[in-house]
């Protein structure tokens, strides 16, 4: 079953190419959608796909990349777009 889910990642995840292995994650699980940086120092992103992908992606997302330091992940559901192809960085 597709779901989409809205997600917020609070810790020292700018400027450790937290985005950057965040697409790469999701493209590799098969997941789209978008990951961008907040003004207020965290990651904000929706991604979409099956629910065992998109698990192991939230779990992925709590440590992130080696130089991150991820204190919280708040996520909640969404309505899904199914109008994505790909999953990008925003700037």
């Amino acid at each position: 079953m597709t779901k989409r889910w809205r997600i917020k990642v609070r810790g020292k995840v700018q400027g450790v190419f937290y985005r950057v292995s965040t697409a790469e994650k999701a493209t590799a699980l098969g997941l789209v959608g978008w990951v961008k940086n907040e003004p207020d120092g965290s990651v904000l992103l929706e991604v979409e796909g099956d629910d065992s992908p998109l698990t192991a992606f939230v779990n992925w997302l709590s440590e992130g990349p080696p130089m991150a330091v991820v204190i919280g992940v708040d996520q909640s559901e969404i309505a899904v777009l199914g109008s994505e192809y790909k999953f990008e960085v925003r700037y």
